[in-house]
């Protein structure tokens, strides 16, 4: 079965360092050399006035565009994913951030590894989303996409969050602790891992709730079915908590309100060129040996 392969191209970029920017005209020499139609992101637009180049809102490129390439670290493309994930349409990431996960191309590797994508050699994920909303009594007061994680924060208060957490209808526990994370496989890697979860392979079905300090010390990671219905009431009086998605401005809460999460219908398509390999990213970015004894 042959590779999709692609002729217009959208390019996000969520930051004007040098840096990016560099990269972001490389791109655009290098495709306009393989008879590509280019569309940039209005973010980064004015930046590029010699371009002469269409600029269009992200959400215009889902409908536009047949790939997408985000310049930027993680955190850029993870706001790509909440906006493109309903158009289906496949995104690739340029690593011009720290750990870069999800952006897997180097800026010195522009031209050689999205020159094999351009040629239909690369490889595509489907990666999950959450969707969260909060709700007081009956009116929906905020709602949010996330890639990697919803997380309930203490906020700007020094005290313990009490709330009580129910998955599918079934009460789990009432808990006091800093907050709660809840993860997809993509984010386990992220801010979950640091609050001790597990690491969980992109193609797992499943979210991982990882409390943050809790107050009793049998509270542990809890990894359940990626299609749960996870709701979260909150009972504290002394602190309004924050709820966020992706590390987005947050919604404040206050007693009684309910956050309900559960599966995104749309999934990003996320594509890597050839030879990405999950395992290989961990050695990498995490510091992983390659065989026993390394670095001795």
């Amino acid at each position: 079965m042959s590779q999709e392969k692609f002729r217009n191209i959208g390019l996000i970029a969520r930051t004007e360092s040098e840096q990016t920017l560099y990269s972001v005209r490389q791109l655009i020499h290098f495709l306009h050399g393989r008879d590509c139609t280019v569309i940039l992101d209005r973010a980064i637009a004015g930046s590029l006035p010699e371009s002469g180049l269409q600029a269009a809102k992200v959400s215009q490129m889902g409908d536009a565009c047949d790939l997408v390439i985000v310049v930027g670290g993680d955190g850029s493309l993870l706001g790509a994913a909440r906006d493109l994930a309903r158009f289906d349409v496949p995104v690739l990431g340029i690593n011009r951030g720290h750990l870069g996960f999800l952006t897997d191309i180097l800026p010195s590797e522009i031209e050689s590894r999205v020159g094999q994508v351009l040629d239909g050699d690369y490889t595509t994920e489907r990666r999950f989303l959450l969707d969260m909303e909060v709700r007081r009594g009956k009116t929906v007061m905020g709602e949010g996409s996330a890639l990697n994680d919803v997380v309930l924060l203490s906020g700007d208060s020094v005290h313990m969050i009490d709330f009580e957490l129910t998955i599918d209808g079934l009460f789990v526990y009432g808990q006091r602790s800093d907050g709660l994370i809840i993860s997809t496989p993509t984010g386990s890697t992220a801010y979950a891992l640091s609050g001790g979860g597990p690491i969980m392979h992109p193609r797992l079905d499943a979210m991982v709730l990882v409390p943050l300090n809790p107050h009793t010390l049998t509270s542990r990671p809890l990894v359940v079915d990626g299609n749960s219905e996870i709701k979260i009431h909150i009972t504290t009086e002394k602190v309004n908590p924050l709820v966020s998605c992706d590390g987005t401005a947050g919604i404040r809460l206050q007693a009684e309100d309910v956050i309900a999460i559960r599966k995104k219908p749309h999934r990003l398509r996320l594509i890597h060129p050839p030879g990405h390999d999950f395992y290989q990213a961990c050695r990498s970015k995490l510091g992983w040996s390659t065989r026993p004894g390394d670095g001795n």
